[in-house]
């Protein structure tokens, strides 16, 4: 509101009639007349107005260099007027050169002593916002005359876009001559956007000055059509009867701009014409000339995570800019196929599914896509189906077993280490604590695990099958009758299309293209280049995650989350925010600080929330307060309900020699006493006592009915369903939807299109991502010396700890193997 309210004060303070002085001269004359020659619309309302020549303001929306060469004839009797302007951001230099015609200037005596060239120079400096921009530049003319308007001086503008709709400019010339003599003169101007894109801007200006009133100052009005072809036209009208037309044309990095003007009441005709260099500008040039001739190669050997860090970890490569590669190769007219290579690429199932959509989406836009892997089991093959190719290395295997859902159940090992696990297991499915209370699956977990392995294998096969054209029958065949296939063997069955080496890929996109292709990097795809003069600031997204155990410092950080939530909710420039979730869980309260700020912020905005690999129990906690959820047919969701244990000394100690002792006051006080175990903490002396038990689930069934109750609340459903559905049991992304706990299917592309629709956000309208956190940090501290894994980071370790440090506290939590390995 401030800058509105600066803007405003600005536009009446400059329309009152400060100490403006204007040259005479034909026509219209000074700063207002020298910029109608050289511009087709005022500065603030198209094409950067020359890169600041006349309003130092504009280069704060220069992004790349530019440079601009222009001519111009018939001005102010010159043989020839030239000059040439360049821009980098927010600093710009202009030259311009006047070669006179003395004769016809002035007739006889008065031409002696008049110089035969004329130069000028000028410095600019700018700065702000999309929103609002201030400059200033220095004029330096050498070898002035006074009939030139010409003087030397400083040159100050300012500039406000509050939205898409409206642009307000002015620009402030204090000049000094020759002899002297000082003046001021101004610009003002303005433009509207009807529609709010490039598509129509209609404008108007104003030349001010000392010796005239705004009734008499020179004005103009006109429009500029723009089409996405890179074609502009613009119409001018000026107050004295006089007619501008312009032209522009771009082709890409080039582009071409000329004006006509056709004098009336003694002003002169004239002609302008520029050669623009440097920005790529919306065209139809790339996909007229250079159609589908390139190929872009994405090296994916590695991992595939949310974050790097920001140093030292070139080996990761982020997911979401990965997808938005895959849309800006699919969009982009030059690029006729995506080669992924997947040799060695380290990346969970549901991510891969993913990218696997983004995949096909970028085959249904007519691109082609090939897909190299060495080595490729289950998920690594479930991706490269999505492409028309396979190229697989000659010496390579692909191990196609199935899936199998299993895990290490610790009980006995507890009884010969001397520790005892009390398992507080009130709720049918919640099985998150059996690996240390039994040896083998419960009859529940098994029921859950197996509906999840349906789901998930039906999943891969249909969509490994339909992107080889084979049957699902066909599909079970191989996977039960083949363990592992040679690579000349795939080929064979028709798994694979060709084989050959990476190093090759060239030859090989040219044999299965039928084309010679030219590689092209992800970083000149032009939806990432291609700059656009839209007004204001691009509407923001936020894409927030919650990745890890839930836990007030540490996985999610709840505080930390809680926080930023809170201040998106503030945001004017935040349209939308899409809560990604990875986490198994952990504790209720970091669970409930983030959800009640999630409730908080849907209040002010929408909130989309997108559910990764797992987003079960104190996951789901996180999301459900999300006005809409969006899971993947393999996501881990639900786990609605509770659990807590109590490991404790039973005869641990005794075989290590450790003692303790203590005194208490307080019926209770000696439950967490114990002997102290590095990193995990205290390690309680007994078990507690039946009414002590009885305590604790009288406890857990009041915390499991508060779950129950928020979750029915939060996702609209009545408590008695979300009773039936809970349990602790967990689902599918498939059967989540089923059962109401997910709303649609789609991964984290397809939640931001739903933001996008919830904002109000057109389709065609330009977003800004504002990921947070950015990465996971300068270093990863969780690597030793030696370069492997500390002990303490693994999901394991975790688990058990945040067990031991839990100290009988309700644990809304999944079992540890599907904690997805997150932050190293």
């Amino acid at each position: 509101m401030t800058k509105k309210i600066r803007i405003f004060v600005f536009v009446v303070w400059a329309a009152l009639g400060v100490n403006f002085a204007m040259a005479q001269s034909p026509g219209h004359a000074g700063l207002y007349g020298e910029s109608q020659r050289y511009l087709l619309a005022p500065s603030d309302v198209f094409d950067l107005g020359m890169l600041g020549a006349y309003n130092p303001a504009t280069l704060a929306f220069v992004k790349r260099p530019e440079l601009r060469l222009y001519w111009s004839n018939s001005l102010w009797e010159a043989r020839s007027n030239w000059g040439a302007s360049f821009a980098g951001k927010l600093f710009g230099f202009n030259y311009d050169r006047w070669d006179l015609d003395r004769k016809k200037l002035l007739p006889g005596e008065y031409t002696a002593g008049y110089p035969n060239r004329i130069e000028r120079y000028q410095f600019n400096v700018a700065g702000g916002n999309p929103r609002f921009a201030f400059g200033i530049g220095y004029r330096r003319v050498k070898n002035p005359m006074y009939l030139m308007p010409y003087r030397s001086g400083w040159l100050a503008g300012l500039i406000g876009r509050p939205n898409r709709f409206l642009t307000v400019g002015a620009s402030f010339f204090r000049w000094k001559a020759t002899g002297g003599e000082t003046g001021n003169e101004g610009l003002l101007d303005f433009g509207i956007r009807p529609l709010g894109t490039p598509a129509l801007t209609l404008f108007a200006d104003l030349g001010l000055s000392r010796n005239t009133t705004l009734r008499n100052s020179p004005w103009s009005a006109g429009f500029v059509l723009h089409s996405k072809a890179g074609l502009s036209l613009a119409l001018r009208y000026f107050d004295d009867h006089s007619l501008q037309i312009g032209l522009s044309a771009d082709l890409g990095r080039f582009g071409f701009r000329s004006l006509f003007h056709r004098g009336s009441g003694g002003s002169r005709d004239y002609a302008t014409h520029v050669i623009r260099i440097g920005r790529m500008l919306e065209s139809k040039a790339p996909a007229l000339f250079q159609k589908s001739k390139f190929f872009v190669p994405f090296e994916l050997r590695g991992k595939i995570d949310y974050h790097r860090f920001v140093f030292f970890d070139k080996s990761t490569h982020p997911f979401f800019p990965l997808l938005q590669d895959i849309r800006a190769a699919a969009e982009d007219p030059r690029v006729g196929l995506i080669a992924v290579n997947l040799s060695s690429v380290q990346v969970g199932a549901e991510l891969a599914w993913e990218i696997r959509r983004a995949l096909l989406d970028a085959r249904s836009s007519g691109k082609r896509v090939l897909a190299y892997v060495d080595n490729a089991g289950m998920t690594l093959y479930h991706l490269a189906s999505a492409a028309d190719w396979i190229v697989m290395d000659p010496e390579g295997i692909l191990t196609l077993p199935g899936y199998l859902m299993g895990q290490t159940y610790f009980k006995g090992t507890l009884e010969k280490l001397g520790l005892g696990f009390d398992e507080w297991r009130f709720f049918r499915y919640k099985s998150a604590l059996e690996v240390l209370s039994r040896k083998k699956m419960s009859k529940a977990d098994r029921e859950q695990r197996q509906a999840y392995l349906d789901d998930y294998y039906e999943t891969v096969r249909n969509e490994i099958a339909a992107g080889r054209k084979l049957s699902p029958s066909e599909m079970d065949s191989l996977i039960d009758s083949e363990m592992a296939i040679l690579a000349a063997t795939a080929k064979e069955k028709g798994l694979v299309d060709t084989l050959a080496r990476w190093s090759s890929i060239d030859k090989v996109i040219a044999k299965l293209a039928g084309e010679k292709k030219k590689k092209m990097s992800r970083k000149v795809l032009l939806p990432k280049i291609v700059e656009r003069d839209d007004w204001g600031e691009k509407p923001k997204i936020a894409v927030v995650y919650g990745l890890g155990v839930c836990a007030m410092d540490q996985g999610i950080r709840a505080r930390w989350l809680e926080g930023v939530f809170r201040k998106l909710a503030e945001r004017e420039d935040v349209r939308a925010v899409v809560f990604r979730v990875d986490s198994p869980g952990g504790e209720a309260m970091a669970s409930d600080v983030v959800a009640e700020a999630i409730k908080f912020c849907s209040k002010k905005k929408p909130v989309v929330v997108s559910q990764g690999q797992v987003a079960g129990s104190g996951g789901y906690w996180i999301s459900m307060y999300g006005d809409t959820i969006l899971a993947s047919p393999l996501t881990i969701t639900g786990s609605i309900g509770v659990i807590g244990g109590w490991i404790y000394d039973k005869g641990f100690s005794g075989k290590l020699g450790f003692s303790e002792d203590h005194v208490y006051r307080g019926r209770h006080a000696d439950l967490g006493a114990g002997i102290q175990i590095p990193f995990l903490g205290t390690l309680p002396s007994r078990n507690l006592t039946p009414e002590e038990r009885e305590k604790i689930r009288g406890l857990f069934l009041q915390f499991y009915d508060e779950f129950v109750e928020k979750v029915a609340a939060g996702r609209g459903l009545s408590e008695e369903h979300v009773r039936q559905i809970a349990e602790g049991h967990f689902y599918s992304g498939i059967d989540g939807k089923a059962v109401g706990l997910v709303d649609e299917l789609g991964g984290l592309l397809e939640a931001i299109a739903v933001a996008k629709q919830m904002a109000g956000i057109s389709a065609g309208q330009r977003v800004e991502y504002l990921e947070l956190p950015r990465s996971k940090g300068l270093f990863n501290l969780q690597i030793s010396p030696f370069g492997t894994k500390t002990l303490e980071s693994g999901p394991a370790w975790q688990y058990l700890r945040l067990i031991a440090e839990s100290k009988g506290r309700p644990l809304p939590l999944l079992p540890v193997e599907f904690w997805p390995v997150l932050g190293f």
